[in-house]
């Protein structure tokens, strides 16, 4: 009897495509060191998490063993998302200009509302005062490679069409 190979997440992204995170260089460096603590200092201390609960004694009614154990299992799961972001990325150089482009804060208004600020990349990058969009999102898409005060349309989750207004693009 021939046994299947049960599919991985490296095993579907070659069926349906790598995802390129765009990531700026302090974020790639950022991302760089977080892998590199967990997978050392990280890895040693929820060891020692475990052996310490180990010793309060019966696994089964250990709530602090659970609680070590649950706490690894987070810590590994963020080990193998950054493995994948660093094993697939590019990197950002953003320059000047009034033109949409992956790293840049962009202000815009979306069916008339109040403006709105967003930085355009990677998930991972976090600024004061503006939410995350990434470049490949219907919004992202929408308007990389605009400029200033041009409108685009796009088209949401629910089907609804919105027209989206670029207010003002600048480096972060």
């Amino acid at each position: 009897m021939r046994h299947k190979r049960l599919a991985t997440w490296r095993h579907l992204d070659s069926i349906f495509g790598v995802m390129i995170h765009k990531l700026s260089r302090k974020t790639f460096e950022r991302l760089r060191d977080e892998h590199a603590d967990l997978t050392t200092r990280g890895r040693i201390v929820a060891a020692e998490k475990i052996a310490r609960a180990r010793e309060h004694g019966d696994l089964k009614e250990n709530g602090d063993y659970h609680a070590a154990k649950d706490e690894h299992g987070h810590m590994e799961g963020r080990i193998r998302h950054l493995e994948s972001i660093l094993e697939n990325y590019e990197l950002v150089e953003t320059e000047d200009g009034d033109v949409v482009r992956a790293g840049k804060l962009v202000t815009l208004s979306i069916d008339g509302d109040e403006p709105e600020t967003y930085y355009l990349g990677s998930r991972e990058e976090k600024f004061a005062g503006a939410a995350t969009m990434t470049p490949e999102s219907a919004l992202g898409q929408a308007i990389l490679g605009r400029g200033i005060n041009e409108t685009a349309e796009y088209e949401t989750q629910n089907g609804s069409k919105l027209s989206v207004t670029i207010i003002s693009v600048e480096l972060p």
